[in-house]
């Protein structure tokens, strides 16, 4: 019990330190930065993104595993902290959008990783990590431009961090099989 409270508490601060960091990217590390717009990062042959969406993506697997280890309760916690801490490290111009998509797709990773997480944890994490990240990606583009033209890019990022995380996932689920450290 205190080991699974012990991870869940690192996977919570975690999550919540993808924000700053995913901002803090955004302005500072990439292969091209744009004056006044964020610095990119190749995705895909061809497909550039911001390079805060890796972070993102990083973020809707940390939340799972808040979830998985501190239960529903703290998940739901979780999402609710992120949304604030969103809106008040974001740009003027983009909190709203920021904070918005931030809850709409977490919200939504949530409504898909609890129904599959007890039996299929690495099948939970992906596709609750692509519907978040492809809801994250429309809700923030739309609200903060009125247009989907780097849609590609944000999804592709952010899934890319998500399909990374997948080994990682699989190690934890055979761990907490093998000690018998079961899900919240």
């Amino acid at each position: 019990m205190a080991k699974r409270n012990i991870e869940g508490i690192l996977f919570f601060l975690a999550f919540m330190s993808t924000i700053p960091i995913a901002t803090w990217m955004i302005g500072h590390v990439g292969t091209q930065c744009i004056p006044d717009g964020p610095c990119l990062i190749p995705v895909a042959p061809t497909i550039m993104a911001p390079s805060g969406v890796l972070m993102i993506g990083v973020a809707l697997v940390l939340r799972d595993m808040v979830q998985r280890r501190l239960g529903k309760s703290w998940s739901l916690a979780a999402i609710a902290v992120g949304t604030i801490l969103s809106g008040a490290i974001a740009p003027p111009s983009l909190v709203l959008a920021s904070a918005a998509a931030f809850l709409i797709s977490e919200l939504a990773d949530f409504a898909v990783y609890t129904p599959l997480q007890r039996r299929r944890l690495v099948l939970a994490v992906f596709a609750s990590g692509l519907v978040g990240a492809t809801v994250d990606s429309i809700a923030f583009l739309y609200l903060a431009f009125a247009s989907l033209e780097f849609l590609a890019g944000q999804i592709i990022g952010k899934v890319l961090m998500v399909i990374a995380s997948l080994p990682i996932i699989a190690l934890l689920r055979w761990r907490d099989d093998r000690l018998g450290l079961s899900a919240a």
